[in-house]
């Protein structure tokens, strides 16, 4: 009895080649899905940016119509001009992931711009526009990405 108690306890343990085998796969599965996982961080930034255009762009349509001019509208902490929105999204506070810019504002256009700032740098969509048209853009995008990719 006390043989068949002692075989068992050494067949019980790993071996070395086991333990290797087994990291072997985690930092193989690790390599694969961490890309993946950073590119949806940026997807998700990037989403949160294109809500946050929208909503500037319903808060130019009412300075507009309370001022019948795009001119003069502002984000908050600019100075001399109203501020009518946050110069950074996520709109909730925390990090901010993109600065938020009136690009070009005439009596009758504008063109919002959001730029990625921090971690979201890398992002392969660089920076996204939205005009009082509607009109989606993105610029300083890396090579070979198109507009259906960001927006």
């Amino acid at each position: 009895m006390a043989r068949d108690f002692q075989f068992m306890k050494l067949n019980s343990a790993f071996t070395l080649i086991e333990l290797m085998i087994t990291l072997l796969l985690v930092v193989i599965l690790a390599g694969i899905s961490y890309p993946t996982f950073i590119d949806s961080l940026y997807k998700s930034r990037r989403m949160e940016a294109k809500v946050t255009l929208m909503a500037f762009s319903n808060a130019m349509e009412r300075f507009s119509t309370q001022n019948a001019t795009y001119l003069g509208a502002g984000l908050s902490g600019d100075t001399g001009v109203a501020s009518i929105f946050s110069a950074t999204s996520p709109l909730g506070g925390g990090i901010a992931y993109y600065n938020l810019t009136i690009s070009a504002a005439t009596v009758t256009s504008y063109t919002l711009t959001a730029s990625p700032i921090g971690l979201q740098e890398n992002d392969k969509c660089g920076d996204l526009s939205l005009t009082d048209l509607g009109v989606k853009g993105i610029s300083n995008s890396a090579n070979g990405v198109v507009l259906n990719d960001c927006w």
